[in-house]
């Protein structure tokens, strides 16, 4: 860890899942989950509303059709648990699972030009999805856009259980 980051409060250091939460998933989502992790990890802004006694730690669940943000400071202290309805994500992470089959099929048989215009695609509901989620939490945690796509590609990680 750089000396810029470890002085810098305002950013997770860990990110885990609810183990109750997540299913069995294909090799891609695997690797989307672990590199929208280390992507994470590496260059993040997020701050609870309140709180400045970072760096945090995050394990993110579902419960109850809740989306749960149970962050900690880095030492384990438990600062506070966000509990968020799914329903404003469920119309955008059902499209965004569709365009992420097609586009893993395309990239293994289709042309460039095509998935080219299949990945802008992709990439548009992912910005839509972090802008949901953003607005979702900015109340209670402000993180850049950056930090909410990659968030946001764990919550679909969520979604996707086999």
């Amino acid at each position: 860890m750089t000396p810029a980051k470890k002085k810098d409060k305002s950013r997770l250091v860990a990110v885990t899942f609810d183990e109750g939460s997540i299913g069995r998933s294909s090799s891609d989502i695997e690797h989307e989950r672990a590199t929208a992790i280390y992507d994470l990890l590496e260059e993040n802004s997020f701050a609870p509303v309140g709180h400045e006694g970072g760096p945090y730690a995050l394990q993110i669940g579902i419960k109850e059709n809740r989306l749960v943000l149970d962050i900690r400071r880095e030492d384990g202290k438990p600062v506070i648990a966000h509990l968020l309805s799914l329903s404003p994500f469920k119309g955008i992470v059902k499209d965004y699972f569709m365009i992420c089959d097609s586009y893993y099929a395309a990239i293994r048989t289709a042309t460039p030009d095509k998935i080219e215009a299949i990945d802008m695609g992709r990439r548009g509901l992912h910005d839509e999805g972090s802008r949901i989620l953003q607005e979702a939490i900015k109340r209670k945690v402000k993180v850049d856009f950056d930090t909410a796509r990659r968030l946001f590609t764990l919550i679909c990680v969520l979604h996707w259980k086999g």
